[in-house]
């Protein structure tokens, strides 16, 4: 499958401030350092991107505190005024207490008003708290 977006599909960004409402993290494995922990999340996004989102992340969690993480996360919401579910594929690094990743939308995942979905995009913040998210996105 071609991830690259053809001329004719006009991207739409959309943004929204993500709030995390609460979040647990359990190491799995400390047997040396760099540590390996699961991260649950719940986070709600309000602006162009408006709903909520149960995420799942593996950290990397370095001794200085610095990070890298993976995560997927199903939205269900709406986006752009349309209403429906989809799912996120994050890169994520920490350092210094601030967060900053990249995310894209997995192909098939939209569902209902968001049917067709694809995008990227990411955010940046403060790493726990709360970030600011874009959606760069498009129907196929």
């Amino acid at each position: 499958m071609n991830t690259a977006q053809s001329q004719t599909e006009p991207r739409t960004r959309a943004k929204a401030k993500i709030t995390v409402q609460n979040s647990e993290a359990k190491p799995y494995d400390q047997t040396v350092s760099p540590a390996l922990v699961e991260i649950r999340l719940s986070e709600t996004f309000t602006g162009g991107i408006d709903g909520e989102s149960p995420v799942r992340a593996l950290q990397v969690l370095r001794d200085d505190k610095s990070a890298c993480l993976v995560s997927a996360q199903r939205f269900s919401g709406k986006l752009g005024g349309r209403q429906g579910t989809f799912v996120l594929q994050g890169s994520e690094t920490v350092e210094n207490g601030k967060i900053k990743a990249t995310w894209f939308v997995i192909p098939g995942s939209g569902t209902s008003d968001l049917s067709g979905l694809r995008g990227e995009g990411g955010f940046d913040g403060d790493f726990g708290k709360g970030s600011d998210g874009w959606l760069d996105y498009w129907f196929e």
